[in-house]
Order: C-alpha cells, then sequence, then structure tokens
C-alpha cells in the first residue's frame, strides 16, 4: 500500500474499485477513533454502494488509497454501516469544528484532515488543515476569514474533548449539494440527533422542506422542533400542504396551533383543510395544489405548467381541468388531460378538446383499499377528489397511497429479501474471491 498522505475531504466521492478493476461504490466518509492521547486513528471507509446502501470498508481490506482511487481486497461486507458511539465520522463530525491553537494563536476552523500509514500499517490522522480565526469582525458583523495552515493533530486542544455540536455544517452540506432530497434525508438518518437538527437547521427553507418529506416521522419532528417556531412556520409553508399537514398532526396539538397561526393565511388554510380528514382518506392524502387550468388554456401552455420543478412525476402525468375559480376547491370538475395526449397534439390546441371526461374520481372519505384499487385497475398515477357538486378538492398521487401502505418505519427497515440477496450475493464473492486466490497460488 501506497504511503502517500490522504485527505478526507478530497477522498469524499472517490470510486472504489475491487481488485478485478470492477467498481463496488463510492467513499462518503472516513471512521475515525478519537482517543485523549495520540493522534485519532482511522479504521475505515463509509462506502455508498449501489442502491444508495452504505457499508463499512475496513482499512485493513484496503490495498491503495489515494484520491484518484481506492483499490479494496474485493471482499465488502455487505450489511448497512452502522455508527458506534466511539467512532467518529471525518467528514461528517470534524470538518468545520472549531478548535483552540495551543501556541495561543486562538481559534481555527477544521477545513480537512489528513492520514499517514504508519509501519505497523494503521493510518493515523496527523494532521490537520485549519483556518485561523482573525480576532474581531467585519463591517458586516461576521468574523473575519484568517489564514489557512497545516499543523499537527497535537497542536490542538484534544478533539476528543468537543462534542459535533462544535462542527458547523457547511462543508458537510456543501458535499451533499447536488444530491437529491431523499439522499440528503438517508445522511441526516445516520446523523446523532443532535446534529441532525443541527445540519438540517442550516439547510435553505425550501431545501429543507423537501428533505423533510423524504424523512421519517420522528425525524421530521426532531427536526420541526428544534427550529424557532417563525423558521418552523416558514419550512412549514415551503412543503406540500398534504405533507406539511401529516407532520403537524405529529405535533402536540398546542404546538401545531401555534405554527399554524404564524404561517401564511393560503398555506394555512389549505392545511387546516386537510386536517379536518382522516389521514387514512382520499382527504387526508391528498395535495390542495395538483396543476388546474380551464379548458381554453393551449396545449403548449398546459407543458409549461407540468415543466415545473416542484411538481412530482405522478402529478406532472396529467392536468386537472375545471370551471373557475381554478384554486380548490374549484368550479366544475370536466376531466383531465393525459400527458401523453398532449404530446400528440399540436402546440396550438386547446385542451378543452383533449378531455378523458370518463376518468374515475374519488369522493374525500375514499379509503385506502378504494384508492389502491383504483389506481391501479385503471393504471393511474392520480386521481381526482371531488365533493358532491363535483368541485375538485385535490389529488391524491400513488406515492402518498404507497406512503400510507407501507409500514410506518419503511425508509429504515431492511426487506428481507433484500437481505438474502445480498447475504447470497456476498456469499457468492468470496467464493469467487478464493478461487481466484486458489489459480493465482
Amino acid at each position: 500500500m501506497s504511503a502517500t498522505r490522504v485527505f478526507a475531504a478530497r477522498l469524499a466521492g472517490t470510486t472504489v474499485f475491487d481488485p478485478l478493476g470492477d467498481q463496488v461504490g463510492r467513499v462518503r466518509d472516513v471512521v475515525v477513533l478519537l482517543r485523549a492521547k495520540g493522534a485519532p486513528r482511522a479504521v475505515g471507509l463509509v462506502v455508498e454502494v449501489p442502491g444508495r446502501r452504505r457499508v463499512f470498508l475496513p482499512l485493513t481490506r484496503v490495498t491503495s488509497m489515494d484520491t484518484g482511487a481506492v483499490i479494496s481486497t474485493g471482499l465488502v461486507n455487505m450489511r448497512r454501516f452502522e455508527q458506534r458511539a466511539s467512532e467518529t465520522l471525518a467528514i461528517g463530525e470534524l470538518l468545520d469544528r472549531h478548535v483552540e491553537l495551543l501556541d495561543g494563536s486562538g481559534e481555527a476552523t477544521i477545513v480537512d484532515v489528513a492520514m499517514e500509514q504508519q509501519r505497523n500499517r494503521d493510518w493515523l490522522v496527523t494532521k490537520l488543515f485549519v483556518r485561523r480565526q482573525k480576532p474581531g469582525k467585519s463591517g458586516l458583523g461576521l468574523r473575519r476569514r484568517g489564514e489557512t495552515v497545516l499543523v499537527d493533530t497535537t497542536a490542538v486542544r484534544s478533539l476528543a474533548g468537543g462534542g459535533p455540536e462544535l462542527q458547523g455544517a457547511e462543508l458537510l452540506l456543501a458535499s451533499y449539494e447536488d444530491s437529491k432530497p431523499a439522499d440528503l434525508a438517508d445522511v441526516l438518518h445516520d446523523l446523532g440527533d443532535a446534529r441532525m437538527v443541527e445540519v438540517a437547521a442550516a439547510l435553505p427553507n425550501e431545501r429543507l422542506a423537501d428533505v423533510l418529506e423524504e424523512l421519517p416521522e420522528d425525524d421530521q419532528v426532531a427536526i420541526l422542533s428544534g427550529l424557532g417556531v417563525e423558521r418552523a412556520a416558514d419550512v412549514l409553508d415551503a412543503m406540500q400542504p398534504d405533507d406539511a399537514a401529516d407532520l403537524l398532526s405529529e405535533l402536540p396539538v398546542e404546538q401545531a396551533t401555534e405554527l399554524l397561526e404564524l404561517m401564511e393565511p393560503d398555506e394555512a388554510r389549505d392545511v387546516r383543510r386537510l386536517l379536518a380528514y382522516r389521514e387514512d382518506t382520499a382527504g387526508g392524502l391528498m395535495t390542495t395544489e395538483p396543476i388546474v387550468l380551464g379548458p381554453e388554456t393551449s396545449v403548449a401552455a398546459a407543458l409549461a405548467h407540468l415543466r415545473r420543478q416542484d411538481i412530482t412525476p405522478a402529478l406532472a402525468s396529467m392536468v386537472f381541468v375545471c370551471r373557475p375559480p381554478l384554486e380548490t376547491p374549484t368550479g366544475r370538475f370536466l376531466g383531465v388531460v393525459h400527458f401523453q395526449r398532449m404530446l400528440r397534439e399540436p402546440p396550438s390546441e386547446s385542451i378543452g378538446g383533449l378531455l378523458d371526461a370518463e376518468i374515475e374520481w374519488v369522493a374525500a372519505d375514499a379509503g385506502l383499499g378504494t384508492l389502491t384499487r383504483l389506481l391501479a385497475q385503471y393504471n393511474l398515477l392520480a386521481l381526482p377528489v371531488l365533493d358532491a357538486e363535483r368541485r375538485l378538492l385535490g389529488a391524491v398521487s400513488v406515492d402518498d397511497v404507497l406512503d400510507h401502505l407501507l409500514p410506518s418505519d419503511w425508509r429504515e427497515a431492511e426487506d428481507e429479501a433484500t437481505d438474502a440477496a445480498i447475504e447470497a450475493a456476498q456469499a457468492q464473492q468470496n467464493q469467487l474471491q478464493a478461487q481466484r486466490e486458489a489459480a493465482g497460488g
């Protein structure tokens, strides 16, 4: 193994290969053990393998490591990584942490950590790349940025003495800037409770709203409760009304009432309507913000609405055509126009002539069984929800139904069939590796 110095932040995203050159996954973090005396010891890598599963790769099974590639022995345990209490994540918990320099020059912020392999083949965190903090503040009220220097780990007060709360969230979030909300939700869920709330609070409102919708309910409640009430209300405003209603229903009544009072009136009105329904009915599951257009709208204009980034794929499968008013509850519901139908028509055509007026619809009190049967029977991704006067109240999408059909802990639970398949693949991998070693011998 090469004895080069490796920086953790630069290692993030590096591809991990087996000895034959096949890709195993990508590095997401480095696991280190902080010690009261001596340099921290790096013991393994957190590797993301296909399926967004994060597994632990011990450094004893790494034959080469630099910022270009990581080569493993091929024997990778595919069990999901679970951080132990004694372990610290270099990228997730050390970067951006504030430390005190022992030379008396004040505080510094950790920008990166460097590992070096010792003669006994252990990897130790020997260096810290830090940014000194200049005293005083700028005219904008912000602390001025200081010079960056490389120092020994012994040049700062013990890293083991500070908790994860001392680390800012900027560098961690920067490494997931382009990630999908569901992927970032997985990262937050794997952090400790306090750290999860801290990192979530550093996200912009819109981004945090998207991530919250992908988290288990207990994580949602913990994060929202950890924000100030004004900030929490702003985040709820940015969420889809049905997701905001689901989250508020998990909070104590007093807390939910206070947040509703602080929300924007239009957003709060939609959420209150949804809270009036049982959560396992069409009314409780629906969104009050599907794409609703008048019959005179052109195909070109309708397709432009479907391109909106905040519309889910299920809701983008159709537009709902109604008489004014076009905000739910609307005027009389006329039908839907399917996305595929619009693709076959001239851009100037009015959608009123392309209606599917026979589409199945449900009342607000329809149960999960009815919704599931209709979505499956007619191959639909969304269903209109109408009142007795055929006004559109909202739409139930297939993803909302699935969320309520699956177990409440489906985001955390491992499917037994998946585990069995992984174990079988691991056994086969081990067998092939043994055969390769025998043939090489």
